[in-house]
């Protein structure tokens, strides 16, 4: 609609004021600049702006000085789809995680962002909930809108996405889980190892009686493989698993459950730091202590669980190390087609107050 105002004007013939409307014309919208702007402007070609855009270690210096002054009095702001258009590169990866609710996502991906913006490349998120129809869908998306390379989390993944894999060729890692045979790069941990490093402690501390306490299994081979892991130890003691969600809630929900259970426990294993201070804050809820009546032990270090009180005993994952060997190891694959190795990450045992010698606990 045009701007319309009123203007007083007096009428000589018929000696009065009257008030006449006036339609003002609409000022002119700017135009954004655009490569053919920033050409005329230098007095050079569409080509030799792009390439001052895409690759200016190889124009002349005074040209690229003229298209560089020419770019900054045009206010020239470069389109992403043009470039991608001109250079054949959109310069971004996607990464399909879980969730963005667990720490330990939120570390990998910021090391993973950090490292491949070194190389020049944005990272775009996409959250699954663990489910793997949308996984793929979301992939797709991804792959769709131009994604150079895919991290996804675990080895786990439904047909439709190997499908997609297979037909675009697309660069993909496997995060948070080693397995050289797998037919795609893993760079990651060896879960059944790190489970099995975390019951190893409790058994050295003397505990005959575990609660394992994990999250749910379905579409979640990470859980799976842990569990497996304990289950292969070669020890003479009682294993028990309550599953819950992963989150203080269902920690806390779990440790309602083993306190009412008849058979008492020695400690309580968890399979996530998450929910391993869930379960600290449900036994302190019903009066247990923690360790005094029962030692706890985590597993993924996250910078909380080490002021938590007591301090929670746990194994680090090299989640951030873990973004960025991926991000290394991506970027190179894309833009030199070094398609990488699988690499295992070795965790850490960080033993803190959260469990003692079962010995202290009947003292």
């Amino acid at each position: 609609m045009k701007p319309v105002t009123y203007v007083n004007t007096f009428n000589e013939t018929q000696n009065k004021w009257t008030q006449i409307q006036v339609t003002q014309k609409a000022p002119a919208l700017k135009k954004r600049a655009n490569l053919r702007d920033v050409a005329k402007a230098a007095g050079v070609s569409v080509a030799t702006v792009s390439r001052v855009l895409n690759e200016p270690d190889v124009v002349k210096k005074d040209t690229l000085e003229k298209v560089q002054k020419a770019i900054t009095e045009l206010r020239f702001v470069p389109s992403a789809a043009a470039r991608a258009i001109n250079s054949g590169r959109t310069r971004f990866v996607g990464a399909l995680v879980p969730t963005l609710d667990n720490a330990i996502f939120a570390r990998f991906l910021a090391a993973l962002e950090r490292k491949l913006s070194e190389d020049g490349l944005s990272l775009i998120v996409a959250t699954t909930d663990s489910d793997l129809q949308v996984e793929a869908k979301k992939a797709k998306g991804l792959v769709d809108i131009g994604a150079e390379g895919l991290i996804v989390t675990g080895a786990t993944h439904s047909d439709e996405f190997h499908e997609l894999l297979e037909r675009t060729m697309i660069p993909t890692i496997i995060t948070s889980y080693y397995d050289g045979s797998n037919p795609l790069p893993t760079i990651g941990y060896d879960n059944k190892a790190v489970a099995q490093l975390a019951l190893q402690h409790l058994i050295d501390l003397g505990h005959q009686k575990i609660t394992v306490v994990h999250g749910p299994v379905h579409n979640n081979d990470r859980t799976l493989a842990r569990l497996s892991g304990l289950r292969a130890a070669n020890w003479n003691g009682e294993l028990a698993t309550v599953e819950t969600e992963i989150s203080l809630r269902g920690g806390a929900e779990a440790a309602a459950r083993i306190v009412s259970n008849a058979v008492k426990t020695d400690a309580v294993l968890c399979l996530s730091d998450v929910v391993a201070l869930g379960v600290l804050f449900g036994l302190q809820s019903k009066g247990v202590s923690v360790p005094k009546d029962v030692s706890l032990m985590g597993l993924d270090d996250l910078p909380s669980s080490a002021v938590a009180v007591p301090s929670l005993s746990t194994v680090h994952l090299p989640v951030s190390r873990m973004g960025e060997r991926a991000a290394i190891a991506l970027a190179r694959w894309i833009s030199f087609q070094e398609r990488p190795e699988s690499e295992k990450l070795e965790a850490q045992l960080i033993e803190r107050n959260s469990a003692i010698r079962k010995s202290a606990l009947e003292n």
